[in-house]
């Protein structure tokens, strides 16, 4: 069975990827921060939330080894941190300073590839820090990349709906221009190699996801050094809407996948047979991972949640879509690490015991006592300072008073939920969406007041000031789908 052990809930936006090494699990938002926990225990580690990117971060990834983790953003960077410090390694510049929407490393940490909003694909040698070289598809965004297990190929997926599969020279050695209908949104190799008997060639496993709700399986044959072939294996289609991500267990055996609907669906990874559908997240479910040592599931979702779920012994046995418990079995098994209703209600308005309630969520129990003597709430927290706490609160340890600042400061800068998510809103009329399309700078608009402001303003972004390369606007399908399902249930 699967079951939930932790809901971690520190990021103030949406959870767009998680990813785990050996020790570690990392998860970055549009909040503009990644955020690393041990997997022993799931503590935030101390030099977290790393805060090096100017833009939401779309994707991060661990170097197999763990020693070090790469995260891109819109800013058009993908940053290199090291794990033993949380110091910046090294920061990629894509070409053509587009939005980077998705980066993954070599199985032997020698590659690093990224790929951006405009098409392209960048590889970088990762020992030097150095481009090596470029391709790219036109008209279209890249929002998914995954090395073969051997290192030496790797798979694209647009939102065009393509895949394809490209060696290490950027040569393509083979185009499924159709794997997806509206697009792709994710795609992951198996970890194992295996090999035709019969003809002796090599051969890999391709998970792929994408708008059709629908999740993959395809089988990718190298048979020659200048071509691929790919065949469609199994379509699994446990979920009703968009399936945001996917994922193969460290074995192969297993696969995950998120979706639009809310759920988390786990299957057997052989004969694609639904075992469990998993029903806790609030919103849509953008990021799933498997921990390569440990039984463990991470999801992501727009909910600002990370859960994290334990596969025990016997998930495997075929009990077809089986179902977890939700809300009053999820309240009950964690508890401690799901707030109370006032994480809907401004922090000025939170009551004592709500204030009460954020110490034990943030981990600052030893604090309660002494908050609940001075008759701290959500207004009079707001106004804490250095100074209060040392004087007033006589709160000793510098550290912990460091602490209490920074999580304050996190209350202050979160934002607050009017119903509607903030990504459905035009940046200009901030108004819900009908036409959105995706401007040169990478943010999406309503179409009618983009062009206005193109035809009136300078050639500039409205979200950064700084000159449009293009006028071209290429329409946001993902988001029109979305919208229109949001809309609809309302």
């Amino acid at each position: 069975m699967v079951s939930l052990i932790c809901s971690l809930q520190n990021h103030l936006d949406d959870v767009n990827w998680c990813a785990f090494s050996s020790t570690l699990l990392a998860t970055c938002s549009a909040d503009k921060t990644i955020r690393v926990y041990s997997t022993r225990d799931f503590t935030e580690l101390s030099f977290s939330p790393l805060s090096g990117h100017g833009y939401g971060v779309h994707c991060c990834c661990f170097s197999p080894c763990g020693q070090y983790l790469a995260s891109c953003s819109t800013d058009a960077t993908t940053v290199v941190w090291k794990m033993d410090t949380g110091e910046i390694e090294a920061v990629f510049e894509h070409p053509g300073r587009s939005p980077v929407r998705v980066c993954a490393f070599s199985p032997d940490s020698s590659w690093l590839v990224s790929g951006a909003s405009d098409g392209s694909l960048a590889l970088w040698d990762f020992p030097s820090r150095a481009l090596l070289r470029t391709g790219s598809v036109p008209d279209t965004t890249m929002v998914a990349c995954s090395f073969t297990p051997c290192g030496q190929l790797f798979a694209s997926g647009s939102t065009y709906g393509d895949l394809r599969i490209w060696d290490l020279s950027m040569n393509q050695l083979h185009a499924e221009k159709y794997a997806h209908d509206l697009g792709v949104t994710c795609c992951q190799f198996a970890p194992q190699m295996m090999k035709d008997m019969a003809s002796s060639v090599i051969q890999f496993r391709l998970a792929s996801c994408g708008q059709d709700s629908l999740l993959k399986i395809w089988l990718i044959s190298r048979v020659s050094t200048t071509g691929c072939k790919m065949q469609l294996v199994h379509t699994l289609s446990g979920q009703s809407a968009t399936v945001l991500s996917c994922a193969y267990s460290a074995d192969g055996q297993l696969l995950v996948s998120g979706s639009m609907d809310k759920t988390v669906a786990v299957y057997e990874a052989n004969d694609g047979s639904l075992l469990y559908k998993l029903n806790q997240h609030e919103r849509y479910v953008t990021s799933c991972a498997f921990s390569p040592t440990a039984p463990l599931i991470a999801t992501g979702s727009m909910d600002k949640t990370v859960n994290v779920w334990m596969v025990e012994d016997g998930s495997s046995s075929h009990e077809s879509g089986k179902s977890l418990p939700d809300e009053a079995a999820f309240a009950s098994h964690e508890a401690g690490r799901k707030w109370p209703g006032h994480s809907r209600l401004m922090v000025s308005e939170w009551s004592e015991d709500d204030v009460l309630s954020w110490l034990r969520e943030e981990g600052l129990e030893s604090l309660i006592d002494t908050f609940k003597a001075n008759n701290i709430d959500g207004a009079e927290l707001l106004s804490l300072s250095k100074e209060s706490l040392s004087t007033d609160l006589r709160i000793e340890s510098l550290g912990l008073r460091s602490k209490v600042l920074r999580k304050i400061e996190e209350l202050r800068t979160a934002p607050v939920s009017n119903g509607i998510p903030d990504e459905f809103l035009c940046p200009i009329t901030h108004e819900i969406m009908k036409d959105p399309v995706i401007a040169a700078d990478g943010y999406s608009y309503e179409r009618e007041a983009i062009e206005s402001w193109i035809n009136t303003k300078t050639r500039s972004s409205p979200m950064t000031n700084l000159p449009l390369q293009t006028t071209l606007l290429t329409p946001n399908r993902t988001l029109k789908m979305a919208i229109c399902r949001w809309t609809s249930s309302q």
